[in-house]
């Protein structure tokens, strides 16, 4: 389809002009963003000229009120983030105590199985251990 469509543009090749009004499209559409860019630079600077000397004067007011405010804000953001995993962990517990399966129950299965096996081997080692334990004192 590639192939097709090159060796049609090859015969058939754009109209001059056409060519020409893309390009100077091109420019146009490139030389305004270029100048806005220009004049957003250009208010950046002076605006920060304009506000440096007033947030020197101001600094000792607003880097304490600035630093308040983000600590608040973190915190804030931090109890809804918590609120949100206890609620979401809250509601994965419920599905799966009440057998709706949730994702994860799988390896949640899986893992206590494992677990359990371990335990009766730990708990089946610590009575031979008890037996052999007690059975050595009694002898001596």
């Amino acid at each position: 389809m590639a192939e097709h469509h090159y060796q049609n543009y090859l015969q058939n090749p754009e109209p001059r002009s056409r060519q020409m009004v893309k390009a100077a499209t091109a420019v146009t559409a490139g030389g305004s963003l270029l100048v806005l860019s220009g004049l957003t630079l250009a208010g950046t600077v002076i605006a920060l000229t304009i506000a440096t000397p007033l947030l020197v004067i101001f600094s000792p007011v607003l880097v304490p009120a600035v630093i308040t405010v983000a600590l608040l804000t973190l915190g804030f953001l931090a109890s809804g983030s918590f609120g949100v995993a206890a609620i979401t962990v809250l509601s994965w517990i419920y599905r799966y105590v009440t057998g709706k399966h949730p994702p994860g129950a799988d390896q949640i299965d899986h893992a206590r199985m494992k677990l359990s096996g371990k335990a009766r081997e730990m708990k089946d080692r610590a009575e031979q251990y008890g037996q052999q334990h007690t059975g050595t004192q009694q002898a001596s």
